[in-house]
C-alpha cells in the first residue's frame, strides 16, 4: 500500500517539514489546489519531480475567490480520496488548513493584482475572483517558502496574473505552467465536470473540438477575427450560454488579430446548464 503523505493542519508544522527537507539539501515544490483531485492534479506533482525533491499539495477551498451566487457551498470536497491519489504518486505532504487558519480573527490585508487581471476575460464575469485568487496564492507562496510552484495551464488567465503577482512582489518561488490533461475525448479536466449531466457531458466536447479546429485553421492563414466569430455561433448553435471566446497573445492577454500579433491562445468560457466551462488552446 502506498504511503500517505504527511498531513499538515497548521503552518508551522509545514514550515518545520520544509526546513528538514531544506536542511538535508532538498529542494521543495508547492502544487496549490482547492481538491476534488484528478488526473490534471496529479500531473503536476508529477510535473514537479524534474525540478524539487520534495512536493507539497495544498487543499484548501478558498471562500475569497468565489462570488456570492456561485458554487462555494457545494463545491466538491473529497479528502480521503484526494490523499489516496497523492499517496498513488508518492506526493510528500499535504496542506490542509482549516479557514481559521488562512484567514484568523483580524485578518484585514488584500492583494488586489492588475495587468493581465483586468485583461477583459473572466475578470467581466467574476470581477472579485483574481483579488481572491492572488490573496490565497500569496499567502500559500509565503507559508511554503518553496522553491517553485505548479498550477495548471487551463486556468490560462489565472497563470498569468500568479506569475505576475509573483514577479512584481519579489518572491522567490518559480512559477511553472503544466499543460491541460484532458480526457480521451479532448474535455479539459475540471473538478467541475462532475456537475454535468450525462447529456451535458457529451455536449462538453464542444470546446475542446472547436478550440482545436480553430487553432488549426488561424494556424493555417484565415483571418483570426472570422475564426472567432464562426467558432463563437458554432459553440452557440451547440447549447452553450457562451461568455467569450477570444484570441489573445498568450504572454501579455492582449488582443490578436493576426498571426503578427502572436503568439496567439485561444481562449473560451461558457455555461452548459448549471455548469461553467473554461478552456483554451494554443495557435502553435
Amino acid at each position: 500500500m502506498p504511503e500517505m503523505p504527511l498531513i499538515f493542519r497548521e503552518i508551522s508544522a509545514m514550515r518545520q517539514k520544509v526546513a528538514q527537507w531544506r536542511a538535508a539539501g532538498e529542494t521543495v515544490a508547492l502544487i496549490p489546489t482547492m481538491g476534488a483531485l484528478h488526473a490534471g492534479h496529479v500531473s503536476l506533482v508529477e510535473a514537479s519531480r524534474a525540478h524539487a525533491r520534495r512536493a507539497i499539495v495544498s487543499i484548501f477551498v478558498n471562500p475569497t475567490q468565489f462570488a456570492p451566487n456561485e458554487d462555494f457551498s457545494a463545491y466538491p470536497r473529497t479528502f480521503d480520496a484526494d490523499l489516496a491519489k497523492l499517496a498513488e504518486v508518492g506526493c510528500d505532504g499535504c496542506f490542509a488548513p482549516t479557514p481559521g487558519e488562512m484567514y484568523p480573527q483580524g485578518f484585514s490585508t488584500q492583494v488586489i493584482p492588475g495587468g493581465p487581471a483586468l485583461a477583459g476575460l473572466e475578470d467581466r464575469f467574476r470581477p472579485d475572483h483574481f483579488a481572491g485568487v492572488a490573496q490565497v496564492v500569496a499567502k500559500l507562496l509565503n507559508q511554503a517558502q518553496a522553491d517553485c510552484a505548479f498550477f495548471g495551464e487551463k486556468d490560462f488567465q489565472q497563470l498569468a496574473v500568479i506569475r505576475r503577482m509573483a514577479a512584481d512582489l519579489d518572491m522567490s518561488t518559480r512559477i511553472f505552467g503544466v499543460p491541460t490533461r484532458r480526457e480521451t475525448d479532448g474535455l479539459a479536466m475540471s473538478s467541475r465536470n462532475v456537475y454535468l449531466t450525462a447529456p451535458e457531458r457529451a455536449q462538453a466536447v464542444t470546446l475542446s473540438r472547436v478550440l482545436r479546429a480553430s487553432a488549426e485553421t488561424i494556424k493555417a492563414g484565415a483571418p483570426v477575427n472570422e475564426v472567432v466569430a464562426r467558432a463563437s455561433r458554432e459553440i452557440e448553435a451547440a447549447g452553450f450560454a457562451l461568455d467569450y471566446f477570444e484570441a489573445r497573445n498568450a504572454d501579455s492577454l492582449a488582443p490578436a488579430a493576426s498571426l503578427a500579433d502572436g503568439p496567439i491562445r485561444l481562449l473560451v468560457a461558457a455555461r452548459l446548464g448549471k455548469t461553467r466551462l473554461i478552456d483554451n488552446w494554443a495557435v502553435e
